[in-house]
């Protein structure tokens, strides 16, 4: 289980993957965490595969994190009569806010929180912005619309409202009921939907607490005019590439992307590149070049994770998938550029005692040659800290903590390991040639740089740097 590489991977669980067997190959293919996505199947179908999860990693002796992706509010068109019809550019359409069936004459909308924002100009994306309709009248209760792009609208397709933030909850009552119970099973992040603004994240981090990892899904042009304030309030980013690229151009969608990385990089969040990353794998056994460099983009960027979602929750060759990502990973980390690239994408940190104590610990262990750098660490935070500078040997995480050392599973580079609390600094120094030996990361007589606080077991105060003989 110990990696040769830096980037991790995310894969979506479903049904071409929840069984214990086909999750153990996507184990030992490459699958760091599991995200659970809570759009689909019941809290028993989400029992069995969390089960099935902690009892792999009791066998490989291994941590493995799990996300936890709530839903979120869906705004979608109501039920049309015949299932759909069809609309020509230039069309005028009326919008009506009923949950009735209706039809071109009177298209249902049973969402009067758009109706309550929406101004003449606004655009209606429907489907996935397949149909674009432009607002030209409101009344209290319906709205004219010129179609812009002609298409189809069917019974319940999604509606996406590019530049409007509605006044709705990112927390609906289905997500509140899906949030206890994946807490109450253990856990290790949940992933937030439809988030607009900071103050979405406070409502989740209040009924969240300590229990999991906060993850912010980037899919609303609106979040992007607050990212800063947003990253400050989560404990990790995901780039949703799919809702987003509705809503804003295709090709500010990389540009946006890069953004992102670096300020996450920056605030020492880590962050995950999600959607249609290998997406022709869903129904064949290799992906587009498109696709592979697609994959090492989002690598040479920065980014601490890629994600797969269709490809291993419903596709034809879950495993190879996740075989495939994790060459392209390794080939791309591996590359003479790659190292240069990712330099060149370090911004400027604050200069605060713990970073630079972080910091100091990354060159340390490149200068000398050290094959690994222990990171002491009761938050992660200290871990965290080395893997924001991005250094070309190994991180090994030491925490007393399993929920850490799960939530670890996600960060850049880091090979977290459970053990006993330390105490002393005789223990710590013992504790570190201990555990780099025993998951191979050095050999005996070798030097590993050592990272702690001290007074030891206090959250945040990374304050002591050492190297340490085995």
């Amino acid at each position: 289980m110990h990696r040769q590489r830096k980037a991790k991977i995310l894969a979506t669980v479903g049904p071409a993957s929840s069984s214990p067997e086909m999750l153990r190959k996507l184990l030992l293919a490459g699958v760091d965490t599991f995200r659970l996505n809570f759009s689909h199947g019941t809290h028993e179908d989400h029992a069995k595969v969390h089960a099935a999860i902690r009892a792999l990693e009791t066998e490989v002796n291994r941590p493995i994190g799990i996300l936890q992706d709530l839903q979120g509010p869906k705004i979608r068109v109501g039920k049309i009569e015949g299932d759909k019809i069809s609309v020509q550019a230039g069309e005028m359409l009326r919008f009506v806010q009923t949950s009735a069936e209706g039809g071109k004459d009177a298209i249902p909308l049973p969402h009067p929180e758009i109706f309550a924002v929406i101004s003449p100009g606004d655009d209606l994306l429907i489907d996935d912005g397949r149909v674009r309709v432009r607002v030209r009248g409101i009344l209290t209760d319906e709205l004219t619309a010129e179609v812009i792009t002609g298409g189809i609208i069917s019974n319940r397709k999604g509606v996406n409202l590019p530049g409007t933030i509605l006044d709705v909850s990112p927390l609906t009552a289905k997500d509140r009921a899906d949030l206890e119970f994946g807490l109450a099973l253990g856990m290790d992040w949940v992933a937030l939907s439809f988030v607009q603004k900071p103050g979405d994240l406070i409502e989740a981090r209040a009924l969240i607490g300590d229990r999991a990892g906060l993850v912010a899904k980037i899919e609303k042009p609106s979040a992007l005019d607050h990212i800063d304030a947003i990253i400050a309030l989560t404990d990790a980013v995901m780039i949703a590439r799919g809702d987003l690229g509705v809503e804003i151009p295709h090709w500010e969608v990389p540009g946006r992307q890069k953004e992102l990385i670096r300020a996450c990089r920056l605030a020492v969040k880590p962050v995950i590149v999600a959607t249609q990353m290998l997406d022709s794998m869903v129904a064949a056994p290799t992906p587009t070049r498109a696709e592979a460099s697609d994959v090492a983009t989002a690598i040479y960027d920065g980014a601490d994770a890629v994600m797969l979602s269709a490809e291993s929750a419903s596709g034809d060759y879950p495993v190879e998938t996740v075989t495939m990502m994790d060459r392209i990973i390794q080939s791309t980390e591996g590359h003479k550029l790659y190292r240069s690239i990712i330099a060149a994408s370090q911004s400027s940190e604050v200069q605060s005692p713990p970073h630079a104590i972080a910091g100091a610990a990354a060159d340390l262990a490149e200068s000398i040659h050290c094959p690994a750098i222990v990171a002491f660490t009761s938050s992660g935070t200290t871990a965290a800290r080395i893997a924001r500078k991005r250094p070309s040997v190994a991180i090994m995480a030491i925490t007393p903590h399993i929920n850490v050392a799960r939530r670890l599973c996600l960060m850049w580079g880091i090979h977290s390991v459970v053990s006993q609390d330390i105490h002393t600094y005789e223990e710590m120094v013992t504790e570190a040639s201990r555990q780099v030996l025993a998951e191979n990361f050095a050999t005996r007589g070798q030097c590993v740089v050592v990272v702690a606080g001290i007074p030891f077991a206090q959250a945040g105060t990374t304050n002591n740097l050492r190297v340490v003989q085995c």
